[in-house]
């Protein structure tokens, strides 16, 4: 009874535990489960920040599209997550000027490695 009781525990748990998978733009599908993800209610823009700290990596997703970025220090995803407009702060330091922006996975090997 009690390893009837305990299977049946377990499956209910495993059913809400769940790798949640997104698809980013330039990319494709991610798995987040070594992420750290935070929603942005109070961004019309930035809608949710998950990154993963070893790596560096950062993914966002903007107005319901995911998209990635390297080798970005944690110290600039904190300041993007304190900005009084997160909008503003992404396109001015992390997309940045340029083509690719500072952080951009596209622009050098290093950076494509992470997206083997």
């Amino acid at each position: 009874m009690i390893k009837l009781c305990f299977a049946l525990a377990l499956s209910i748990w495993s059913i809400g535990v769940q790798a949640e998978t997104v698809d980013v733009m330039y990319r494709g599908a991610v798995d987040l489960t070594p992420f750290r993800c935070t929603d942005t209610p109070r961004s019309s823009f930035v809608e949710r920040v998950c990154y993963d700290k070893p790596n560096q990596y950062m993914i966002i997703r903007l107005k319901s599209i995911y998209y990635h970025y390297c080798e970005m220090p944690e110290p600039t995803l904190n300041a993007l997550l304190a900005a009084s407009s997160m909008g503003q702060y992404f396109n001015a330091n992390i997309k940045g000027t340029g083509k690719d922006g500072p952080f951009d996975c596209r622009t050098d090997a290093i950076k494509r490695a992470i997206n083997r």
